[in-house]
């Protein structure tokens, strides 16, 4: 993970009881143990490692409406809202700029995809705008790619995950949360088939609701528990460069690149046009559920058999609350960063703006990110365990709509009026 990620200090102390236990200390959980601490309903956040030690801060910070499903975009742009008032709201800078995202196309095809997202979302009033190559030459200039088009959103943005998770975490904690970390929950208590309870390693709380907001871990979590969820693990690697004048503050994703300016002078850059896939019993067992997304992508993926396989056949898929879990034995998920893309990514930036030949690398890092069927989070109750919700599934996109995502959790937590339609969210759709 990025070395500057900021460390929250937690208690250590585990109450005998409370409303609603959180599972997971990524952005959706701790936006949520927010939500719910500022509208007085006692919560309990549960981290098996450490505050935003997998994904939340392993991303890449772009805060994007752009390309995303429609059904998607009303969260997206209740997030937006959010982040503006974020600083306000928890008292601290999270990073947040509104400089824009673009994304690009070296050819028709890929200009047809842009063409054919922005007349899906026509009607959701947006700020995206189609632009030709000269005006991707006066928005990124001394650039020397042969673009046939892109598109931008300039209302898109930007934060810088080493702080947002861990900012919204001390919050939370001030608004009288309690949050405790390096304390994996092992299973769920039922009574009359309600959720009465968690055990963890360290023992059990009484609550009335649960929030699994696990991110990776939720499929393996949730199977113990009797319930399928269907996500399979990708790895995305990323880079840092020392600080750095680049062409511009806008966000850039080309075909094999992206690159966005970080509020310390560097440019956080990844190879937008590969994920590595090592293979593991999950990709065999669920595998022919994402077939449709494996045709359209299959150039995406670098999938390998090896190390990985046998490490996730290691892991328990069924365990009691008498003995340790999976989340025990690997606390935080932190696989490496494959070198060979991080240069292909830097290579092929320079090719394009050939600033970016004078970059130096400070760090490199990689995460996983748990992909659905449909590449849409599940937000939503799951009705054979009454009491349990989740907001997990964010494949690969989670970030930007992490602080809405979260109040819309709470909101079903809280059966309040939610902050949007949790509809497209639906668990049943998968």
């Amino acid at each position: 993970m990025t070395k500057t990620l900021e460390a929250v200090h937690t208690t250590d102390q585990l109450p005998d009881a409370t409303t609603v236990v959180i599972i997971g200390g990524g952005i959706v959980g701790v936006t949520a143990a927010l939500t719910l601490a500022e509208r007085n309903i006692p919560v309990v956040l549960l981290e098996k490692g450490h505050i935003a030690g997998e994904q939340s801060s392993r991303n890449l910070g772009w805060i994007r409406k752009t390309s995303r499903h429609a059904a998607d975009v009303p969260l997206a742009q209740a997030a937006d809202r959010l982040w503006a008032g974020m600083p306000e709201r928890i008292g601290q800078s999270v990073g947040y700029r509104q400089s824009g995202i673009m994304f690009l196309a070296k050819n028709d095809e890929q200009m047809a995809m842009h063409e054919a997202w922005s007349r899906s979302v026509q009607d959701l009033s947006l700020d995206s705008q189609l632009l030709t190559p000269q005006a991707i030459d006066q928005h990124v200039p001394n650039g020397q790619g042969q673009w046939v088009g892109g598109i931008y959103t300039p209302s898109d943005g930007r934060a810088e995950p080493a702080i947002a998770t861990s900012a919204i975490a001390r919050a939370a904690v001030a608004k009288g949360a309690t949050l405790i970390q390096h304390c994996a929950v092992r299973t769920l208590e039922r009574s009359a088939g309600k959720i009465s309870g968690v055990v963890t390693e360290k023992g059990e709380i009484r609550c009335e609701q649960v929030l699994l907001a696990g991110g990776a871990w939720s499929r393996r979590f949730l199977g113990n528990q009797g319930i399928a969820l269907p996500t399979l693990p990708l790895i995305c690697s990323v880079l840092r460069t020392t600080p750095m004048t680049g062409p511009t503050d806008i966000a850039v994703g080309g075909p094999d690149f992206s690159f966005r300016k970080q509020d310390g002078g560097g440019f956080i850059i990844t190879q937008r046009g590969a994920l590595d896939a090592p293979i593991t019993l999950d990709h065999l067992l669920i595998g022919w559920r994402y077939l449709s997304q494996l045709r359209a992508q299959r150039s995406f993926l670098r999938t390998s058999l090896g190390r990985a396989f046998l490490q996730d056949l290691a892991l328990a898929r069924r365990w009691g609350a008498d003995r340790p879990s999976p989340l025990e034995k690997i606390r935080t998920l932190d696989p490496s960063a494959n070198p060979a893309l991080n240069q292909e990514a830097l290579t092929n930036l320079a090719d394009a703006w050939p600033v970016f030949k004078q970059a130096q690398i400070e760090e490199s890092w990689a995460g996983v990110i748990d992909v659905t069927p449909d590449s849409n989070p599940v937000i939503d109750h799951v009705h054979a365990i009454p009491g349990l919700t989740i907001a997990t599934g964010f494949s690969g996109h989670g970030f930007g709509t992490g602080p809405a995502a979260g109040q819309l959790a709470a909101d079903l937590v809280a059966n309040t009026s939610p902050i949007i339609d949790p509809d497209p969210y639906r668990f049943d759709r998968l």
